[in-house]
C-alpha cells in the first residue's frame, strides 16, 4: 500500500498582523480579580480503607501520585470505601477517580468534618470506569469514595483518587458567562481545572481567553468553508497535499466543540463538519474517515484512512456529547463509541497495541510495524477508555507512554525529542533510519513530531500523569537551554541530538513548546516569552497547519483544554 506524503510546510512568506478588534459574540467577558487555582490537596495525605486485596494494594497507593500503584479492596464484596484525611477543613471543587479495571458502578463521594458524620456531595449509579473527573461542591477534612455496587465481579480498585479545593479565599470563577441554554463546558468557564502546579501565561484570565477568541475568529474566517454544498462544512488545507484532509476535519471538530460558548455558531459548524465526515467513509473501514478529498470534496488516493484524523474526530464527538448532549440530530456519544471501536479495529496494531499509520497497512506489508509519534495522543486514549469501558485503551495508553520514555532515554537522552516515525515496533523500536514514508528526515524531529510537546503536554497538564510530566519536562528543559530562553531561536526541525535542520520560525515548531513549559514551575518567564511570540507571530490564510496547531496550543496554555 502506498505511503501518504505530507506537503512540506515552508516558512510563511507573507504576514497579516494580528489585531485586537473584538467581534460581537454570544458571551460576556468579565475581568475578574486574580485568584490561585484550586490545589491538589490529597496527594501524600494519610489514607485508610474498608479493606485491601493484599499488602501491596493498600490505600496509600491511590494517593501517592504514581499511576503505576493502586488501591484494591477485597474482591466480591459491597460496600467498600476509601478515605483520605486532608489534615484540615477544605472547600472542595473537584474529585478525580482513575479506576483500574475493577471499578465502581454505584458509588458516592462523601465529606466529613470528623471522620464520623458523612455528607454526600456526589453520587452515581451509572459509573462506567476509566477516569471520573467530578465537579462538585462541599467542605470537610475527610473525603471518601463509598462504593455500593461493583462494576465487575472483583472489587473496587483506584490508581488515583485526587481531591482538589482550597483552604481559604475565593474559588475560581468562570471568566465567560454563556447565554441561557448554552453548552455544558463553555469556553472560558474553566469548569475542568488542570492538576495543581501547572503554569499559565501572566495576565488576567479574561484577557488570555480573549486572545484565544480573537485568534479563533481569524482561523475560522480563513479555514472554515462551505465549498461543496450538501449542508457540509469543511476545514480547507491549502498547504497540504489535498484541499481537504482528515487531519484538518479532526482539528476542526475539536476546535469548534471547545469554542462553544464563545462562538454562537459552534454547534452548527460542528454538525456541518460531522455531516461531511460521515459522507466520506474509508473504503477499508467504513467507520473511519477517508484521508483526502479533492477540490470537489471527492475522496481520492484510495479513500482509506489516516490515524490522526480519526483520533481527533472521535475525540471531538466526545466533546460534543459533553457540550450539547446526544438527543438532537446526531447521537454524538454513539457515533463516538462506534468510531473509537473502528479505530481499535482498523488503526491499532493488534500485536503491539500501538497506533498504525492508517487502516491501509496490514500484516505482511512494509508499514505494519511503523508508528508516527504525532499519533500518540495520550489524553485521547484516556477519553476513549472512559467512553467505551474497554480496558484495551489502558493498554494502548500505557504502551505509548512507555514507548515515549524508551525513545527519549535511548535515542534522545539530552533532548527528549522524538522522531517523526518509529520503525520495528514489534522488536526493538527505533527512529526511522531513512525515508520510510514522507521525507528523508523521517527519523528526525520534523513536520510530524513538531506536535509532540503539545500532545504530550495536553495529557500532562490535565492528568498529572508522572510519565507524561517527565516526558514534557525533558523537552522543556532542553529547548529552554538550547535557545537561552529566546523563542525566536527555535528552528525548523532538529536531529534527535539537537542539531538544527533549518532556520526560520514556524508556529508549528515554537508554539507546542509552550504546553511543555506549563509543566515546569521554574519556566514562567519562558512560557510568557512563548505566549508573546504566538501573539506577535504573522498570520497567513495559506498556512492551515501552523495556525491550527497554534490555536490549539493557545487553548491549552490558557486553561481551556479539557478531557471528556
Amino acid at each position: 500500500m502506498r505511503a501518504r506524503p505530507r506537503l512540506l510546510h515552508l516558512p510563511a512568506a507573507s504576514a497579516l498582523a494580528l489585531t485586537s478588534t473584538l467581534v460581537a459574540s454570544a458571551c460576556v467577558l468579565t475581568a475578574l480579580p486574580g485568584h490561585a487555582a484550586d490545589s491538589l490537596l490529597s496527594q501524600g495525605r494519610p489514607a485508610t480503607s474498608s479493606s485491601h486485596e493484599d499488602a501491596t494494594l493498600d490505600s496509600a497507593g491511590a494517593f501517592d501520585g504514581d499511576p503505576a500503584t493502586r488501591w484494591a479492596s477485597a474482591e466480591g464484596h459491597d460496600p467498600e470505601w476509601l478515605r483520605v484525611d486532608l489534615g484540615a477543613s477544605a472547600t472542595l471543587s473537584r474529585v478525580k477517580l482513575t479506576w483500574e479495571a475493577a471499578y465502581g458502578k454505584a458509588y458516592r463521594i462523601e465529606t466529613s468534618p470528623d471522620g464520623s458524620t458523612w455528607t454526600t456531595v456526589y453520587s452515581t449509579t451509572a459509573g462506567d470506569g476509566g477516569t471520573d473527573d467530578l465537579t462538585l461542591s462541599g467542605t470537610g477534612r475527610y473525603v471518601r469514595m463509598y462504593g455500593t455496587a461493583r462494576g465487575t465481579a472483583y472489587g473496587y480498585s483506584l490508581y488515583e483518587m485526587e481531591v482538589y479545593g482550597h483552604t481559604g479565599g475565593a474559588s475560581p470563577t468562570p471568566t465567560i458567562t454563556p447565554t441561557t441554554g448554552g453548552p455544558g463546558v463553555p469556553f472560558g468557564s474553566h469548569k475542568i481545572p488542570y492538576v495543581a502546579g501547572m503554569l499559565r501565561p501572566s495576565g488576567a484570565q479574561a484577557t488570555l481567553d480573549q486572545k484565544v477568541v480573537d485568534y479563533y475568529r481569524r482561523w475560522k474566517s480563513a479555514f472554515v468553508k462551505q465549498n461543496c454544498g450538501n449542508g457540509w462544512y469543511q476545514i480547507i488545507s491549502p498547504d497540504a497535499d489535498h484541499p481537504y484532509v482528515a487531519e484538518a476535519q479532526g482539528y476542526g471538530m475539536v476546535i469548534t466543540a471547545t469554542m462553544a460558548g464563545a462562538d454562537p455558531d459552534a454547534k452548527k459548524i460542528f454538525d456541518g463538519l460531522l455531516k461531511y465526515v460521515l459522507a466520506h467513509p474509508s473504503s477499508i473501514t467504513p467507520g473511519l474517515l477517508a484521508a483526502e478529498q479533492d477540490a470537489s470534496c471527492k475522496s481520492v488516493n484510495g479513500s482509506d484512512s489516516a490515524t490522526d484524523g480519526d483520533l481527533d474526530v472521535a475525540y471531538g464527538l466526545l466533546l460534543a456529547d459533553r457540550q450539547w448532549g446526544s438527543s438532537g440530530t446526531y447521537n454524538y456519544k454513539k457515533l463516538a463509541v462506534d468510531r473509537i471501536n473502528a479505530i481499535k479495529a482498523g488503526e491499532v496494531n493488534p500485536t503491539t497495541k500501538l497506533m498504525k499509520l492508517g487502516d491501509w497497512t496490514s500484516a505482511g506489508d512494509e508499514y505494519y510495524w511503523i508508528s508516527r509519534s504525532s499519533d500518540w495522543m495520550i489524553d485521547h486514549f484516556r477519553a476513549f477508555r472512559k467512553a467505551t469501558g474497554d480496558a484495551t485503551w489502558d493498554t494502548v495508553r500505557v504502551n505509548h507512554q512507555n514507548l515515549i520514555a524508551s525513545q527519549q532515554a535511548t535515542y534522545a537522552p539530552n533532548t527528549g525529542l522524538l522522531a517523526d516515525f518509529v520503525v520495528d515496533t514489534n522488536t526493538t523500536p527505533k527512529p526511522a533510519p531513512k525515508q520510510v514514508l514522507e521525507d528523508p528526515n523521517d527519523g528526525k524531529y520534523w513536520w510530524n513530531a513538531c506536535r509532540d510537546p503539545w500532545r504530550i503536554g495536553d495529557d500532562a497538564v490535565t492528568s498529572g500523569d508522572a510519565k507524561s510530566l517527565a516526558a514534557a519536562r525533558k523537552l522543556n528543559t532542553w529547548i529552554k537551554s538550547k535557545t537561552g530562553g529566546d523563542p525566536n531561536k527555535i528552528g525548523i526541525g532538529y536531529s534527535l541530538g539537537g542539531s538544527q535542520i533549518s532556520s526560520g520560525s514556524e508556529p508549528a515548531y515554537f508554539a507546542p513548546f509552550a504546553v511543555a513549559a506549563m509543566t515546569d514551575p521554574g519556566s514562567q518567564a519562558w512560557l510568557d516569552a512563548l505566549w508573546n511570540k504566538m501573539l506577535n507571530a504573522p498570520f497567513t490564510s495559506d498556512d492551515y497547519f501552523s495556525t491550527s496547531i497554534q490555536l490549539q496550543v493557545m487553548i491549552t496554555v490558557t486553561g481551556n483544554h479539557w478531557v471528556p
